[in-house]
């Protein structure tokens, strides 16, 4: 089965990246907090009238869904977190976008958007530095974004799955 998985925390840009990687891989692109706001509506909203736990019911039946899927499929930062999820993604091609969170703060300027980031940066840093084992325990590869272009990212990402292919 031809698939690759995007892990990393929220801001990193899996979406950016899975997007180039599907493109260049000629494959099709999945998103499973795309797929939840189709289905659902905006995820602040899924926060506020139903909470925390029902967003992770509703990421985790996104997931499993993708079972089938062949293509690149980016995750929620938060994917990791449930039992099931780290389970299902153990067994599959899984690229942890990682970094050190320097340009962060910049990308997360819009936190409203985000509703575990009451107090922004600082936030993040306490969510990424909770995760990040579990990133590092559930991945294939580990590809830093830190002073690279997204293009040079995707092409790791790129190379990584072709080495799939080819094993």
């Amino acid at each position: 089965m031809k698939q690759l998985f995007l892990v990393g925390p929220m801001g990193v840009g899996k979406t950016t990246i899975g997007k180039k990687v599907a493109k260049r891989l000629e494959v099709e692109f999945r998103d499973t907090d795309k797929l939840i706001i189709a289905e659902h509506g905006p995820i602040p909203e899924i926060f506020e009238k139903h909470g925390e736990q029902k967003f992770r019911e509703l990421e985790t039946k996104e997931l499993l869904d993708q079972s089938d899927f062949e293509g690149v499929i980016s995750t929620g930062g938060g994917i990791v977190l449930r039992p099931a999820n780290f389970e299902f993604l153990k067994g599959r091609p899984v690229i942890y976008l990682s970094t050190a969170g320097k340009q962060m703060k910049t990308r997360m300027l819009s936190s409203k958007k985000r509703p575990l980031l009451k107090n922004g940066y600082e936030d993040w840093v306490e969510i990424y530095e909770q995760r990040k084992p579990l990133y590092e325990s559930v991945n294939s590869k580990e590809i830093s974004i830190d002073n690279r272009s997204l293009s040079s990212v995707a092409d790791e990402c790129v190379e990584f799955f072709r080495s799939l292919e080819n094993a």
